[in-house]
């Protein structure tokens, strides 16, 4: 028990000593508002900006594209390539994602003829048309695609 105690003693005194040499450093990794809306604007992204009246801060609002993925007209796979569609079609929404086209993908609750959507971060609709299109469950004609430009302020996250 008396080494128990010693050994608990020097843990804590241990842990609440701070090294004389260690300085708290802060790194500022998001970019400013003004470079941002000239990257923007370079690479083709619709935006425009505005100053938020209560924090002072200027606002980015940018055109996102929303892909509504809706039942296709080639439903009647069999189990077994229903289930290797869908195997790929989760592959291509995580490159998607993976590779910064898509910001946010999922399906719908229900089992209605709207199956889910996925929010596409590209400059132009044709870009997210063409990217949607890829999909192996639209190419296979089991999901239709049905995209919609959809404004929303740069960088907020869901709550």
């Amino acid at each position: 028990m008396k080494y128990v105690l010693i050994l608990l003693a020097v843990l804590v005194m241990s842990c609440s000593q701070t090294p004389e040499n260690q300085t708290a450093t802060t790194t500022n990794t998001q970019e400013p508002a003004a470079a941002q809306i000239a990257r923007l604007r370079a690479e083709g992204y619709d935006i425009f900006e505005y100053v938020d009246e209560k924090s002072g801060d200027t606002v980015i609002m940018q055109q996102y594209y929303m892909a509504f993925l809706k039942s296709g007209p080639n439903r009647d796979q069999s189990e077994e390539e229903a289930a290797r569609l869908q195997e790929l079609h989760m592959a291509h929404l995580g490159r998607m994602y993976e590779e910064g086209y898509a910001d946010i993908s999922g399906p719908f609750g229900d089992d209605g003829d709207l199956r889910g959507i996925t929010v596409y971060n590209v400059p132009t609709l044709a870009m997210a048309d063409s990217l949607a299109h890829l999909d192996p469950m639209v190419k296979a004609g089991r999901l239709a695609i049905e995209i919609k430009p959809w404004w929303a302020g740069k960088g907020f996250p869901l709550r």
